[in-house]
């Protein structure tokens, strides 16, 4: 007994070209998924209502009062969110930081990329390979729990120095928000 898939050698061919550029594609996929590492996270409570939370986020007047002495931000889908952390500097100079907004769902949700790093910035080739999703969600009563996922890290030197700074500053930054909170 002698089984044919297919009795036209044209479809044959035509099958196995498209099973090797699946093949391909897969392994592609695969090997992206493989150089890349898996998201770091930083979460935490912060003892306030989750639409004080939101607001410290998404308002310019919010950012200003614990992110940076220059913030602000234009919440809307590929708007901008600006910050320069340093008192002397200004809005738009090279110390500042613009972080494009990928999405977002108010009170809930909340994705950046860097668009512009500072000037001083180690990492700028890798930079706008990564992203950032801040989830909120309620928790207890007038509590919100807050988890920053920073993704799209590689395997490269360059992504691990870079991870491990934002490892670092991710966790800072949700410290200062509980700070600001605590007042």
């Amino acid at each position: 007994m002698r089984l044919t898939l297919f009795s036209n050698p044209a479809c044959a061919s035509l099958a196995f070209a498209a099973l090797a550029t699946l093949i391909s594609v897969l392994g592609a996929a695969a090997a992206v998924s493989a150089a890349e590492d898996g998201p770091i996270v930083a979460e935490g409570v912060i003892d306030a209502p989750i639409a004080e939370v939101w607001n410290a986020w998404a308002t310019s007047e919010g950012l200003a009062a614990w992110l940076a002495p220059q913030a602000d931000i234009d919440l809307r889908v590929d708007g901008l969110m600006r910050a320069n952390y340093d008192p002397k500097g200004a809005l738009g100079d090279a110390g500042t930081i613009e972080n494009r907004i990928l999405s977002f769902e108010p009170e809930r949700m909340l994705s950046i990329r860097v668009a512009k790093a500072p000037e001083s910035f180690p990492f700028k080739a890798k930079v706008g390979e990564m992203w950032t999703v801040l989830y909120f969600q309620p928790a207890e009563t007038k509590r919100t729990a807050l988890r920053i996922v920073g993704l799209g890290f590689g395997a490269d030197e360059e992504s691990r120095r870079m991870r491990e700074f934002f490892q670092q500053g991710n966790a800072f930054t949700l410290e200062q928000l509980r700070k600001h909170f605590q007042k």
